[in-house]
C-alpha cells in the first residue's frame, strides 16, 4: 500500500470549504490533517500533492449514462472504456449506467450482458440501474433479487417511447408496488409519450421534419402531465420513492416543488444542456432546411429561450427541488448516426454526449452566482452517491470512504471542444464554451488517473460498486 498526501487545498463538502490536508493510504482517505501541523510537516509519505490555490473535492458520481446502449438502429458511440476514461478527464470517478431490458429478455440475463460489457473495460468504478422495458410477472419477481443480491437498487420506467420502452400507467403502478415492498427508486422518463406521437404523425404529415421539431412535438405540458401522473401512481403504490430524470421544463418543476412541499419522497435530476441550451438557438440551428440541430436532439428536448425554464432549474438546484446533476449521456456521432434521421426528425437518435464537461459546466454556475461552491459538490457528487445507495464509499472526503479526489484550478480556463475532448463524438454540444475552472488532477481509488490534463488510468481500473437503497428519503 502507498501513501499520498494531497497538501496545501481547500476541501469543498456539501457543507463547508476548509483548508484541510487529506492523507490516502491504498484505495482509501485515512485522515483529514489541519495544513501546517506537526504532523503534516514530519510526515513521511510515497507521493505528495501540491493543491495550493485549488479546490479539493470528492470525485463526481454521474448517476446518469448510457454507454454502449442500442437505440434508434444503432447504438451510443462510447464504450464503458473511452466513456469512463472522458468522465475521468471531467473529474467524475464514479458513472451509474443504465442495463437494457427488453418486453420478453429475462432481466437477469440483460444485467449478465452489461456485467460482460463494461468489467475489465472501465477507467472509474460503476454501477448499475435496471430499466424495465417489459414489465410483467418475472421482471418484478427480478426486481426483488436484484435489490437483494445484486446491488441494483433503482429501476428506470418509461411513459415515452411506445413499442420500444413504453409502460403504460398499469405496468408502472405495479412496478411501483413492487418497488414500495424491497426498498427501491423507481427512475421515471416523464413525457406523455401517446399524445407526442400523434404530434410527431401530424407534423411529419404535414411535411416539417427538421430536427426543431423534435422539440416542438414534445412540449413541455407533456412531460408535467407526466410527472403529475408518476406522481399520483407512486402515492397509490404506497409512496415508492419517485425520482424523475432529465427534468427540462418549468411546468415539470412545479409540481416537483408543490409535492416536495408536502414531505413526499419525490426527487428529480436536470442536466448541463437545460441550463445552457435552447430550442431556438441549438436544436433549430441553421434555419429552416438545416440538419446542425440533429446534434441537440435528446429527451426530454431542449426549451424555448424565450421563457424561464433553465432560470427556474437554476433556481430548483438551489432550493433542493432539483437534487442532482446528471449528464444522460448518450452520445451519437454527427457524420453517420445522427444521419438517420436527414428528412425525418423522428428517426434522430435521441442523445448528447456531456460526461466530460458536468463539473465545468456546473462550477460555471457558481462563477455567475447561482449556486454556491457547497452546493456544486453537494449536486454533482454527495446528493447522487446518497440518493443512489453509494454513501460514504462514494460522494465524500472522510477517513474510510474510497480516494475518489479532483484537485480542481478555479482559476484555470477551460475551452470545450470535439478537437480537445476524450468522448467518443465527432462534435461537441458545447462547442466553443469558455468556462472558469478546471480539472487538474484526478485520483480514483487512491490512484492518480489524470494529471494536468495526461492520461495516467487504465481500462482495467474501474469495479463494480454493489450499491444499498436510498439514504435521501425523507
Amino acid at each position: 500500500m502507498s501513501t499520498t498526501l494531497v497538501t496545501g487545498g481547500t476541501l469543498v463538502s456539501s457543507t463547508a470549504a476548509t483548508p484541510t490536508d487529506v492523507l490516502i493510504d491504498g484505495e482509501r482517505v485515512v485522515a483529514l490533517l489541519t495544513p501546517g501541523s506537526d504532523l503534516v510537516a514530519g510526515m513521511v509519505v510515497d507521493e505528495r500533492i501540491d493543491a495550493t490555490g485549488c479546490y479539493v473535492l470528492p470525485g463526481g458520481v454521474d448517476v446518469h449514462t448510457h454507454l454502449e446502449m442500442p437505440f434508434g438502429g444503432t447504438e451510443a458511440s462510447d464504450t464503458f472504456e473511452t466513456g469512463t476514461r472522458a468522465a475521468a478527464f471531467g473529474g467524475t470517478t464514479t458513472i451509474v449506467d443504465f442495463v437494457v431490458q427488453r418486453t420478453g429478455e429475462v432481466v437477469e440475463h440483460a444485467l449478465e450482458t452489461w456485467h460482460a460489457k463494461a468489467a475489465g473495460n472501465s477507467a472509474i468504478d460503476y454501477g448499475f440501474h435496471m430499466i424495465l422495458g417489459g414489465v410483467d410477472e418475472e421482471s418484478l419477481k427480478a426486481m426483488d433479487s436484484l435489490v437483494a443480491h445484486e446491488g441494483v437498487t433503482s429501476f428506470k420506467l418509461f411513459m415515452a417511447y411506445p413499442g420500444v420502452f413504453y409502460s403504460d400507467d398499469g405496468q408502472v403502478l405495479r412496478a411501483m408496488q413492487r418497488a414500495s415492498g424491497n426498498g427501491a427508486t423507481v427512475m421515471m422518463h416523464a413525457e406523455n409519450g401517446i399524445a407526442i406521437d400523434v404530434l410527431v404523425q401530424q407534423a411529419l404529415a404535414a411535411g416539417n421534419t427538421d430536427p426543431v421539431f423534435h422539440g416542438l412535438t414534445r412540449p413541455a405540458e407533456l412531460e408535467a402531465e407526466a410527472v403529475n401522473r408518476a406522481i399520483a401512481l407512486a402515492k397509490v403504490a404506497g409512496g415508492t420513492p419517485l425520482y424523475v430524470v432529465h427534468v427540462s421544463a418549468s411546468q415539470a418543476l412545479a409540481r416537483i416543488a408543490a409535492e416536495r412541499t408536502t414531505g413526499a419522497n419525490v426527487f428529480a435530476e436536470t442536466c448541463p444542456q437545460y441550463l445552457y441550451l435552447t430550442l431556438e438557438d441549438h436544436l433549430g440551428a441553421g434555419g429552416p432546411g438545416s440538419f446542425e440541430g440533429a446534434k441537440y436532439a435528446c429527451s426530454t428536448p431542449l426549451r424555448s429561450k424565450h421563457e424561464r425554464h433553465a432560470a427556474d432549474l437554476w433556481q430548483g438546484l438551489r432550493t433542493d427541488d432539483l437534487a442532482v446533476v446528471s449528464t444522460d449521456h448518450c452520445p451519437f456521432c454527427f457524420n453517420d448516426q445522427k444521419q438517420l434521421g436527414r428528412g425525418d426528425f423522428s428517426k434522430i437518435p435521441n442523445g448528447m454526449g456531456g460526461v466530460e464537461h458536468r463539473l465545468d459546466l456546473v462550477h460555471q454556475g457558481v462563477v455567475d452566482g447561482h449556486l454556491s461552491l457547497q452546493r456544486w459538490v453537494e449536486t454533482c457528487a454527495t446528493t447522487p452517491a446518497r440518493m443512489f445507495g453509494m454513501y460514504p464509499q462514494k460522494g465524500t472526503i472522510a477517513p474510510g470512504s474510497d480516494a475518489d479526489v479532483v484537485v480542481y484550478d478555479p482559476t484555470a480556463t477551460t475551452r470545450i471542444s470535439a478537437q480537445t475532448h476524450h468522448m467518443n463524438i465527432d462534435y461537441s454540444a458545447f462547442e466553443g464554451f469558455e468556462l472558469t475552472g478546471g480539472v487538474r488532477t484526478v485520483l480514483s481509488r487512491g490512484r492518480t488517473v489524470v494529471d494536468r490534463g495526461t492520461w495516467l488510468g487504465s481500462p482495467t481500473h474501474g469495479r463494480f460498486v454493489r450499491r444499498g437503497l436510498s439514504q435521501y428519503l425523507r
